[in-house]
């Protein structure tokens, strides 16, 4: 009896964390909504809530949809339509309408006293991924006493086919993340959030996102610090020069030929967007799988009665001085490129010639042949590619691609801000540094290093992925991010677990914080592969915009 008694109490207790206990209904300008405490009591979630409506597909997104009686905000399973990788025909999951954003809390949230808010922006190169909390969980930060905000916004052609008409301008996955900015303006004062304390930070892709946030006049006002981690607005695979190029690529592979601008959006209005999801996307024989032509944001042309959201080169307006002015962390990992390296199945085929960045523009072939065998030689010394030379190789795919351009953006708003900025190199390597894990057991010989992706998960739990005695590095990371949110300053003190002052970028100090078991400083142009590509972009840099 005493054994059967003491197991029934065990069940209630695991029983427990699995009932759903409702938050208090909160009133938003949809209308009202309620969320639940997370299992194990750790803070309060608004799961799904929409921002706003497709109400045109191509086209900015529409207002926010209004309900009578109390959503019910605990449904964590809405995606934006998207296909499962790179490189195979995978069946598309998720859906057109999918614009929503979540809310986590701490417990003791008060409306008098309202705390900072951390808007992520998730990445996925511009066409898959979501803000489910199942990657992008929010306990390590908001037990620091911030809110946090994960938000949806449309992939692939959907949110990003470019052909400067009305019918289709571009950037309508910008525009859907600028109406979940003005929607957390609305609204997160409910929530216990400051609206005049918003932080931007973003991933990838998601970095990329808010760094063209940061040069958008769509964009001002709606936040007021913004950190960059692994994407930059300069960034080859970021930027498209030639959307319309890209497009009629795509449409070809579905058997559609036209570099008609009007003849192409009624392809894409007549195909099913399932279908171009679906399709592969293509690639050039011989280049790095980074060069893949895909959709992404855009400069648009001015169009009567249309809002742009962006309608210059990024460099164009780092340089002129004209964004949105505000603190900025920036960075990125030690290893980039070893995640893309990894998972190229055609790494043996790979020329350097044709894998160089898009934004390059040579004057001749010989030129080109020129800087690609300096390339080869500085990276591989005088190996040749193979799967033994991956993580030499590696380093083609990461360091033109993320670490310079974020250096340069760097370098570029220390130049024309007045506002502080600190730059990042992270290289700790772990046991929840998941995606290097990854490949440490699929190749030999792989370097110490955090590769793309990897400091998320020191920022970030997941359900399934315990801490793994991790907490040193979680509550170094989560402190440096959630204090730049509190203060401006991601190092205002320093204390026994944070004892180095993290310096601010400045013309006679350009130091970067380099954040591994140990923490400390190096130059920002560290290493010294960066000066290499400074200089080649200095040259070659591509200028020229095409969008007809």
């Amino acid at each position: 009896m005493w054994f059967r008694a003491k197991w029934v109490v065990l069940w209630s207790l695991w029983a427990a964390r699995l009932a759903r206990l409702p938050t208090p209904p909160v009133r938003v300008s949809n209308g009202w909504l309620r969320g639940s405490v997370a299992p194990g009591g750790s803070h309060k979630q608004y799961l799904a809530i929409p921002y706003a409506t497709v109400q045109g597909r191509y086209q900015a997104p529409g207002p926010e949809p209004k309900w009578d009686g109390v959503f019910e905000a605990i449904e964590d399973n809405v995606r934006c339509l998207q296909s499962g990788n790179f490189r195979s025909k995978l069946y598309p999951s998720g859906q057109e309408d999918c614009l929503i954003v979540n809310v986590y809390t701490p417990l003791n949230t008060r409306l008098d006293k309202p705390l900072p808010v951390m808007v992520f922006i998730h990445g996925g190169a511009f066409f898959r991924r979501s803000s489910s909390r199942f990657m992008y969980g929010p306990t390590f930060l908001t037990r620091k006493d911030v809110v946090l905000v994960t938000l949806n916004y449309r992939l692939n052609a959907l949110g990003f086919l470019c052909l400067g008409i009305k019918e289709a301008p571009g950037n309508a996955g910008m525009k859907d993340q600028v109406a979940a900015l003005k929607w957390i303006q609305r609204n997160i004062r409910a929530f216990g959030g400051d609206p005049d304390n918003v932080t931007i930070f973003g991933e990838s892709a998601g970095a990329a996102s808010v760094a063209l946030h940061v040069l958008s006049p769509m964009s001002k006002g709606l936040f007021h610090k913004a950190i960059l981690q692994s994407g930059s607005s300069l960034s080859s695979w970021v930027f498209r020069y030639d959307p319309i190029n890209v497009a009629s690529i795509r449409a070809k592979e579905m058997g559609f030929i036209s570099k008609d601008p009007h003849e192409l959006y009624k392809f894409y209005m007549d195909t099913s967007p399932s279908d171009f999801v679906r399709a592969n996307i293509p690639r050039e024989e011989g280049a790095a799988i980074v060069l893949l032509e895909m959709f992404s944001p855009c400069a648009e042309n001015n169009i009567e009665g249309e809002e742009p959201f962006l309608t210059d080169l990024p460099y164009n307006i780092l340089t002129s001085g004209k964004y949105n002015k505000v603190p900025m962390i920036i960075g990125a990992n030690t290893e980039e490129g070893l995640l893309f390296a990894g998972f190229d199945d055609l790494i043996e085929k790979i020329d350097i010639e044709k894998s160089l960045p898009r934004d390059l523009e040579f004057p001749s072939n010989e030129t080109r042949k020129a800087v690609a065998e300096k390339v080869k030689k500085m990276y591989l010394g005088d190996n040749e590619i193979a799967a033994s030379t991956l993580a030499k190789l590696s380093k083609l795919y990461g360091e033109p691609t993320n670490n310079y351009p974020l250096i340069e953006e760097t370098n570029l708003i220390m130049k024309t801000s007045d506002q502080p900025i600190w730059h990042y190199l992270f290289g700790y390597e772990g046991r929840r540094s998941i995606l290097k894990r990854i490949l440490n057991w699929k190749f030999e010989n792989v370097p110490y290093g955090a590769t793309h992706g990897d400091e998320l998960f020191y920022l970030f739990s997941q359900d399934i992925i315990p801490s793994l005695l991790e907490t040193d590095m979680i509550d170094k990371m989560t402190t440096m991010w959630t204090n730049f949110a509190k203060y401006g300053d991601p190092t205002p003190a320093t204390t026994e677990r944070l004892p180095v002052k993290w310096p601010q970028v400045k013309p006679d100090d350009q130091r970067a914080l380099y954040i591994d078991k140990e923490i400390t400083t190096v130059p920002l142009w560290y290493p010294d592969s960066m000066l290499f590509w400074r200089d080649l972009y200095s040259k070659y840099r591509r200028k020229l915009y095409k969008n007809t």
